[in-house]
């Protein structure tokens, strides 16, 4: 694992404005928060709030309208790594080009790129399948796939929108694990988004409850639980409190969506 001089970022005041064609969309408004070096932070909200949005802003695909993002780092803004539900492997390519690709865009040598991949796809479970290509694997194989080409590049900062969404609540757990077991390893920052309440509070050492059009960060909670953590914990009477505290913040911007009356 390199050495990295830096200690995280702070959202400051962070609000994004859209200009439409009959009138201005607020999507973000005086969204404030820090994460520190090798923290596992969670962004959990209803559809619409603005999670996916602000995840843009912190990879630098969107400018916001107002407020900034300070990077505690003497080169400023570093690389970051990107992995979403839709999981994006190149279908042409096999499981151990995929891994490389983005060490192939930082001008990293082929056999350097292909070693350093092989490494990740054997940490990922994947090593029999290193020369499969996509149609031949499973959606939890194929999004294992995208989590270990983020891994490989070595970026300070993960950035996770619902890798695990689309999957079986089997699968979602055994890759949870897995995540989580790759993670302790390399200790990179993650923000990650989810709809999944126990998700978050399984996964992350504090859980940013977002709310609101425009959204907000309405609660910060931070997970008082030991690692490595077992899937056991989701039956724990600390796990259990947060996710019904986190979900009373939720239930009635989440009801008010489904138009159902609580």
């Amino acid at each position: 694992m390199t050495a990295r001089a830096w200690s995280g970022f702070e959202c400051r005041g962070i609000g994004l404005r859209y200009v439409g064609r009959n009138a201005d969309v607020t999507a973000l408004e005086d969204v404030s928060f820090g994460v520190d070096d090798g923290e596992f932070v969670c962004l959990v909200g209803p559809s619409g709030c603005g999670k996916t949005t602000l995840l843009k802003i912190v990879a630098g695909l969107l400018e916001p309208t107002l407020g900034e993002i300070v990077f505690r780092s003497p080169n400023g803004r570093p690389r970051t790594g990107l992995v979403f539900q839709e999981h994006g492997v190149f279908p042409w390519m096999s499981v151990l080009d995929n891994v490389a690709f983005g060490l192939e865009m930082r001008g990293v040598s082929r056999r350097e790129r292909r070693e350093r991949a092989r490494a990740f796809i054997e940490q990922a479970g994947l090593g029999a399948f290193a020369e499969s290509f996509p149609h031949e694997l499973s959606v939890g194989m194929r999004q294992r796939v995208g989590i270990a080409r983020a891994f490989v590049t070595d970026v300070p900062i993960l950035l996770m929108d619902e890798p695990f969404g689309s999957l079986d609540a089997q699968s979602k757990r055994v890759l949870q694990e897995e995540l989580l077991r790759v993670w302790r390893n390399h200790r990179k920052i993650v923000l990650y988004v989810t709809h999944d309440i126990e998700e978050a509070v399984l996964l992350g050492d504090r859980v940013l409850v977002m709310t609101g059009r425009p959204g907000r960060i309405r609660e910060e909670i931070r997970v008082p639980l030991a690692r490595p953590r077992e899937p056991s914990l989701a039956e724990e009477r600390t796990v259990l409190q947060i996710k019904w505290h986190v979900w009373r913040l939720l239930e009635h911007e989440v009801r008010r969506g489904l138009s159902i009356a609580g």
